[in-house]
């Protein structure tokens, strides 16, 4: 059914589609019409930062900001679903056009800036929402006018509120749509802000009698120095886990494209190299015990094997359902299944 819809959204504006399909898959949802969109993978649980995850392949923050369709989204198949970023207070996020397909490439570039209804709209979402078929991510940011200084606060801020609610929260870091926000992965910044905020994360499980993990997410730009750096503080401060990445500035790839000069975060099969080369070289360099999350560039089931064989316990697709809809989702899942059987059998090479 993508098939017949993908023409008609692929005719809108990027963001005006990406609404469309949520509203659209939303009236699917309650209509009992869901199933047609796509059958729910074969279980595949996973262990991961204390969590099981029924199956290892997730939809990455961005998508639904508000939580306001998270029902809906389970029902595709995922195994886990992070909402956000969101933010303290709400914010309207840069001007529009902010979002632009290059299908060309099968890429997105987005510059969207962190806009979403602010804490207390998510929050109340979250509560209505019934959570039947995945565990739940939630994503927290800083509002666009708050200083590096005071960031902390606002981090602070939304981890207190949400974390009640969520399975894990991902402290966003990496977004390069909000001025100033990846200054925050330097060491010295990365190793105060984290540090603050796993104290919170210890104090907050003593109030509620649960222990919620916390992932950071990186940015796929970071120098071999950089992933040295953070992996470093990382690993010192015992985060449980770590996603990488986030979408990058670079434009290689797409150097012949109209529109590769636009502003913002390149996401789709371009950055698929470099993302992984990210994950790989973090997993090398954290503790084992440190489980990692692998997203970015990933179009097919083989994509998803290759972020397993970088080092990712789980992975998350977002711009790969713009291009192929929800059949991807149960494609990564069974590529996964059989790279993790494969040892065993003994009869697949393995996936470099």
């Amino acid at each position: 059914m993508y098939g017949l819809a993908r023409p008609f959204l692929f005719g809108l504006d990027a963001e005006a589609a990406h609404g469309a399909a949520l509203n659209a898959l939303e009236v699917a949802y309650r209509t009992g019409a869901g199933a047609l969109l796509s059958r729910r993978p074969t279980p595949l649980p996973t262990r991961a930062f204390g969590l099981t995850f029924p199956n290892p392949v997730g939809l990455a923050a961005g998508l639904d900001k508000n939580g306001a369709h998270i029902d809906a989204l389970m029902g595709l198949g995922f195994g886990f679903v992070e909402i956000g970023t969101v933010t303290p207070r709400a914010q309207e996020g840069n001007p529009k056009p902010r979002m632009f397909r290059l299908p060309e490439h099968e890429a997105v570039i987005n510059r969207l800036g962190f806009n979403n209804g602010g804490v207390d709209v998510l929050v109340r979402n979250v509560e209505r929402a019934k959570r039947r078929h995945g565990l739940l991510g939630i994503n927290i940011g800083k509002n666009k006018d708050t200083p590096n200084d005071s960031a902390e606060d606002d981090y602070l801020f939304c981890l207190e509120r949400v974390y009640p609610l969520a399975d894990y929260v991902t402290v966003n870091i990496s977004s390069p749509n909000t001025a100033g926000l990846r200054e925050l992965q330097e060491e010295q910044a990365l190793r105060r802000l984290v540090g603050t905020l796993r104290e919170a994360q210890e104090r907050l499980a003593g109030v509620h009698g649960r222990r919620v993990p916390m992932l950071v997410k990186i940015a796929p730009d970071l120098t071999d120095n950089d992933v040295e750096a953070a992996a470093r503080v990382l690993g010192d401060l015992h985060v449980d886990g770590v996603i990488a990445t986030n979408t990058t500035i670079s434009r290689v790839g797409i150097e012949g494209s109209p529109l590769a000069n636009e502003a913002g975060g390149l996401s789709g099969k371009p950055l698929l190299g470099q993302a992984t080369a990210v994950l790989r070289m973090m997993r090398t360099r954290l503790p084992e015990s440190i489980p990692m999350i692998g997203v970015g560039g990933i179009l097919s089931g083989a994509d998803a094997a290759a972020k397993m064989a970088a080092g990712a316990t789980l992975v998350q697709c977002y711009t790969g359902l713009v291009y192929r809809g929800p059949a991807l989702i149960k494609e990564c899942v069974e590529a996964m299944r059989r790279r993790k059987e494969a040892p065993s059998r003994g009869n697949m090479p393995p996936i470099v």
